[in-house]
């Protein structure tokens, strides 16, 4: 598929199971907790207003922060 045409492909958030999902052991961000408890009170706010970004084999390339805090509120899957 061309660039130009890849541009113009609509996007879709499809929810995946914790379980699947892998984060990448070279992410250069941390989170302390007391980000990771920030995190979980604005999704309890708010919900997932940015979704996890995976590559197609669930391995994470944005959203670490967003994944250890669902962890700790117990969801079964994210966005």
């Amino acid at each position: 598929m061309e660039a130009a045409q890849a541009a113009h492909r609509p996007l879709t958030v499809v929810y995946k199971p914790i379980e699947s999902l892998t984060p990448d052991p070279r992410n250069a961000r941390t989170h302390p907790k007391r980000q990771i408890e920030q995190i979980v009170a604005s999704i309890r706010a708010f919900g997932f207003t940015n979704p996890i970004l995976t590559d197609p084999q669930g391995n994470l390339i944005a959203g670490h922060g967003r994944l250890r805090a669902a962890k700790a509120m117990d969801l079964a899957e994210v966005p």
